[in-house]
Order: C-alpha cells, then sequence, then structure tokens
C-alpha cells in the first residue's frame, strides 16, 4: 500500500484522504490515473486533499471493503493527516460504509456520492436541482438500511449537499413520494423541451450534440464555433444544463449545436435514469460530436466511457464526428497516436486550429444523402412529415401496417428510420 501527502492543506476546506483499490491484473498506471481523476473530483467538491492510499486487492472483503489491517492503517492515516472525510474511488456497499464509518469514526464516501455532489454543487437551473435531488434521494434510499429511518451524515459538507439534511432524514415512503413528485416536474419539463425540439424539425434544421469526457472541451469548443458566450472553467461537470446555439455552416447551411454533460468512467445510474430528459438531447440530436480530449494520457478509457454511456442511452448509431480537441498540447509523436481515429479532426480552442476544417465536415454530413425504403407505423406519422420536409419521398403506399415509403433522405437522419427498415425488411442504398 502506497501513501503520499497532499499539499498545500487549507483550514477553510474540508480534508479529505482518498482511497483506490488496483484489482487483479489492473496495470498500476491505469489505477493511478483513476486515482488522479478522484483526486479531480474531490477538488472540484472543494475538498482539500491531504493522503492518499493505493492498495492491491484480488477482491473486496465484505465488511469493510480493504480488510482489517489496512482499515486500522487508514485509521492511522486519517488521525496523523487530521482529515474530515475519506473517499473512495470505488463504490462501497451500504454495510461497508456504515462498518467504514464506524471503524473510524470519520465520514466516508465513495465514488457514486462525490460525483452526486459535484452535480448538486453545480446545478443552478430548476431542472437541474430537480434531477440532481431525484439521483441523491434514490441512491439514499437503498441506504436507509441499518441507519435505522435516518440518512444523515456525520457532519455536513461534502457528500450532504442537494436536498438538504431535512430531507436526507425522512423515510422510505416520505423519500418515494418525493421522487415520484420529482419525477412529475420532470416529465413536464420534458415536455416542453420536445416542444423546442419539434419546433426545430418543423423549421428544418439538423441538430449537432457535443458529447464527451468531462472536461475535453466541449463548451469552449461550443463558444469557438457560435460565440455561445458559455461559462468555461477548468472543473470537472461544470455544465450540466443543456445550451443550444444556432451555427451557419459552409455551403449555406444552418443547424443548431447543443452542449451536454460530460460524461466520466463508471457515471453512476442514479444520474443517467435522473437526467434522462436533459440525455434526450443527445439521443435526439442528427450528429454526435464526441470532444476528446486528445492530449490526455487515458484519452482511450476516456472515449471507451463515453461510448458505454452511448450505448446506454440507444444513441451508439447516430452519426458521429470525432474532435480531437486540445491538439496544440501535443508533440509530433502524439500527433502521430491521434491519427489513427477513423475520420478524426484535430482542434484548438486556442490556436482556432481545425475549426475550419470541422465546420466543412459538419457541413458535408449535412450534404450527404442515402435512399430508405422503410415501413412506418400509422402512429410515427411525424417521421414521414419529417421525410417530406427534410428529404425527397419517392414512393408512398398504405395499408393496415402503416406508411410503405420509399425516400432520400439526409445521411444524419437515416438512424430514425433504421428501426423501421429492419422490421419491414426494407432497404438501404447509397445516395448522393
Amino acid at each position: 500500500m502506497e501513501e503520499r501527502l497532499g499539499e498545500g492543506a487549507s483550514e477553510d476546506r474540508e480534508k479529505a484522504v482518498l482511497v483506490s483499490v488496483r484489482w487483479g491484473e489492473t496495470s498500476p498506471g491505469v489505477a493511478e490515473n483513476s486515482l488522479q481523476e478522484l483526486r479531480s473530483l474531490a477538488e472540484t467538491a472543494g475538498a482539500e486533499v491531504v493522503g492518499e492510499l493505493l492498495q492491491a486487492r484480488h477482491k473486496p472483503d465484505p465488511a469493510t471493503f480493504l480488510g482489517k489491517g489496512k482499515t486500522a492503517e487508514l485509521g492511522e492515516l486519517v488521525d496523523s493527516r487530521a482529515a474530515d472525510l475519506v473517499i473512495f474511488d470505488q463504490d462501497l456497499t451500504p454495510s461497508q460504509q456504515r462498518n467504514l464509518e464506524r471503524e473510524l469514526d470519520i465520514k466516508v464516501l465513495d465514488r457514486t456520492a462525490l460525483i452526486l455532489d459535484i452535480f448538486a454543487l453545480h446545478a443552478h437551473s430548476k431542472e437541474g436541482k430537480a434531477q440532481v435531488e431525484m439521483a441523491q434521494l434514490r441512491y439514499g434510499l437503498t441506504r436507509l438500511t441499518g441507519r435505522g429511518v435516518e440518512l444523515s451524515r456525520l457532519g455536513g459538507g461534502i457528500g450532504t449537499r442537494g436536498p438538504g439534511e431535512t430531507k436526507l432524514e425522512v423515510d422510505r415512503r416520505r423519500i418515494n413520494t418525493r421522487i415520484k413528485t420529482l419525477d412529475r416536474e420532470l416529465n413536464s419539463l420534458s415536455r416542453v423541451r420536445k416542444t423546442k425540439r419539434k419546433r426545430r424539425e418543423r423549421r428544418d434544421v439538423s441538430t449537432f450534440a457535443l458529447v464527451g469526457y468531462t472536461n475535453a472541451g466541449k463548451s469552449s469548443l461550443l463558444n469557438a464555433l457560435t460565440d455561445a458566450g458559455v461559462l468555461v472553467e477548468d472543473q470537472l461537470f461544470s455544465t450540466l444544463d443543456p445550451i443550444t446555439r444556432s451555427i451557419d455552416l459552409p455551403g449555406n447551411r444552418r443547424a443548431v449545436v447543443t452542449d451536454t454533460v460530460g460524461f466520466i468512467n463508471h457515471l453512476p445510474h442514479q444520474l443517467i435514469e435522473a437526467f434522462k430528459s436533459t440525455l434526450e438531447e443527445v439521443r435526439e440530436a442528427d450528429v454526435l460530436m464526441h470532444v476528446i480530449d486528445v492530449s490526455s494520457p487515458a484519452m482511450r478509457r476516456r472515449i471507451d466511457a463515453v461510448e458505454d454511456v452511448l450505448e446506454e442511452l440507444g444513441a451508439s448509431e447516430i452519426p458521429t464526428i470525432y474532435i480531437l480537441n486540445k491538439c496544440d498540447l501535443l508533440g509530433e509523436e502524439g500527433v502521430e497516436d491521434a491519427d489513427d481515429l477513423p475520420g478524426g479532426v484535430l482542434t484548438s480552442t486556442v490556436t482556432g486550429e481545425g475549426l475550419a476544417r470541422l465546420l466543412e465536415r459538419m457541413s458535408a454530413i449535412m450534404a450527404t444523402s442515402v435512399m430508405v425504403s422503410a415501413t412506418i407505423p400509422h402512429e410515427e406519422g411525424e417521421l414521414l412529415s419529417l421525410a417530406y420536409r427534410r428529404g425527397q419521398v419517392l414512393e408512398l403506399h398504405t395499408d393496415e401496417r402503416g406508411y410503405h415509403v420509399i425516400a432520400e433522405i439526409p445521411r444524419e437522419l437515416l438512424h430514425r428510420f433504421e428501426i423501421f427498415m429492419k422490421e419491414g425488411g426494407d432497404g438501404l442504398e447509397n445516395g448522393s
């Protein structure tokens, strides 16, 4: 087990000891990168990291995750650093968390609780606050057992923001009632968002959604492309609420670009569920713009993490432009390594490099069309209207199964028709 002392401790911030476990064959480099990310998360939440523990194990101890001996070592480190809390890089079971708090006599958080706390810190809109509260309540609901009917923590600070202590102390029935209320509120806000999307569709405007690992530079790119004036901070999850701006593209084409919440390794499922109305902006986009911090040594793992979330959202089939951002931080060797990402566009929002090429790529995608043959159910008539508005309908007849249509459509709309092409046994051929 390794331990390190944090630098520049401040008496005004909670002092945190970080703990990460390297499982089985996991390489030391991967474990170190994960611990460094945990440090960034803790600092974003407002903690001062005063110590770190990195341990190798084959499997977690059922009672204390680390085992008795290592838990005792952690207790000594906590005492020597005068720490206020311990943060684990992995998720803890409710019983492991309770046992550790009892053994260490200190607040213990896991990775999920820390990320939820950061979202609570950065939520400003009504929708954002409701989504975070929903996620925190669902997370806390699993931890009622063994605490009586309380979700209260040891003291305040990191891990207790969001719905507030009074809501954390309600019983299971009242928590479920609150979740249902929040769900109704979010469904109402989702309907408003859906109406705005349909209005854009009726105006025949293509939608590009910026996705990527947190702090990859999505907001900076949105500013560079559209003069959006979005506040940019060197922090994880600084953008929670979707921001949409119009953009003029080469070839006299017009589109909108939406910035969305950043992703991260092991993004808590509670957040994906709570932010489903916001993340609809990703699922309903015509084209995804996957922004990648090409200067990060963990670039490949971060790409995989983003693609895992896109898969969970049902957005993995949407046409994607890979944007290799922050190329101004690369040496020549790094540029060569980035080149093997197919179709990637090297960009820098600092120097402006690659932005013109990116605009050309966006315009080119809009200019490409495909021929589709699909059977569209009667209840999906809006999709047929979309084919008329955005493409050219060549053949159409109707029966009890729906609308049988052959049409030439922009390639970025293909993912919307594919399910009906498969179900109807229909086909596809390349257009212009």
